[in-house]
């Protein structure tokens, strides 16, 4: 069977473009084989400094995946951090990873570039990641199309590490890149996220949602007059359409006489028909605590019985331990 894996940083209330962007993804894909997915609190230790926000977005997280369709009994679904023998795995694979191999990193030379002030777990991000992926084996890790590099990185370092010690340990994970959504806009334009300032929470309540969709930027073009179908406003309102639908008003805010204003409210239906039965799971899940409790313990349970020996033929591989 094939493994998949792929984790969630719980770094706030996930969003439309977490959701388009990965999540859905990920509820798709425990049909298609070994479903893996943590929640990604080690590594939202390089931003996150209050440990009862930590706490709290990787409770809130577990909820919203459960609400989305995540299938316990068919899906892994545990807390990263529950899972200490993959920061041992990140040392033993940091040892062979070359600096140059970090310092191309894209993210890191983004945040740089931004002024971030930036940390060695920030540097050595990809490291973890790796870690994260390759103490599974994982065949496959669905992944958009800016983590690319990540993934290849982690080819790098599993081959490294296997060719230092003259061991297969580890497989070469292959990506899955998530076309269908290649960028989400936020409301004002630019690529949805939380450091943006310009996202529309899953589960917001009607009337924030209903400010945020009102609140998406457009320009002053007259109701009579052609729109241009690639802004903002359009491109999240597709989202929620079918390919029917979204050729007929494409071809109506072409051709003028289609008001932004009416966009809008017909974006903001269709926002809350999709989201309120998921809404409504959700709260059930967030009234059952210890449920929750529980998946996540199932959950690190059975993904460290997959873990184990690989950890172990690593250790063994390295020279770590006793002789087997």
């Amino acid at each position: 069977m094939v493994r998949i894996l792929s984790g969630i940083q719980p770094s706030g209330e996930p969003h439309l473009g977490n959701y388009f962007g990965a999540m859905r993804q990920h509820v798709e894909l425990q049909e298609k084989g070994e479903a893996i997915y943590f929640l990604a609190d080690y590594h939202s230790m390089t931003s996150i400094r209050d440990a009862g926000e930590r706490r709290r977005f990787t409770r809130e997280l577990a909820i919203d995946y459960l609400a989305l369709g995540i299938d316990p009994a068919r899906a892994i679904l545990y807390r990263q951090s529950d899972l200490p023998e993959v920061t041992e795995l990140a040392w033993i694979l940091t040892t062979v990873t070359p600096m140059g191999l970090l310092e191309r990193a894209h993210s890191f030379k983004d945040k740089v570039a931004q002024g971030i002030a930036v940390n060695h777990g920030l540097f050595a991000y990809p490291v973890l990641m790796a870690a994260d992926i390759l103490i599974y084996n994982a065949d496959i890790v669905p992944v958009g199309q800016d983590q690319k590099q990540h993934l290849e990185m982690t080819r790098d370092i599993a081959g490294s590490f296997n060719h230092t010690y003259g061991a297969d340990v580890f497989k070469l994970p292959e990506p899955m890149i998530l076309e269908d959504v290649a960028v989400v806009p936020g409301t004002d334009g630019r690529k949805m996220s939380k450091s943006y300032g310009n996202t529309i929470r899953m589960f917001a309540p009607q009337g924030e949602l209903k400010r945020a969709v009102m609140g998406i930027v457009t320009d002053s073009t007259p109701v009579d007059q052609p729109k241009d179908v690639s802004t903002a406003l359009f491109q999240l309102w597709s989202l929620f359409a079918k390919a029917d639908e979204r050729d007929e008003l494409f071809a109506r805010a072409k051709a003028g006489g289609l008001g932004y204003g009416d966009v809008k409210k017909d974006l903001l239906a269709r926002l809350v028909a999709h989201f309120s039965p998921l809404r409504e799971r959700r709260e059930e899940w967030a009234r059952r605590a210890d449920d929750v409790e529980d998946v996540l313990a199932q959950g690190v349970g059975r993904a460290r019985e997959i873990a184990a020996p690989i950890l172990a033929a690593a250790r063994d591989a390295a020279g770590l331990g006793a002789a087997r």
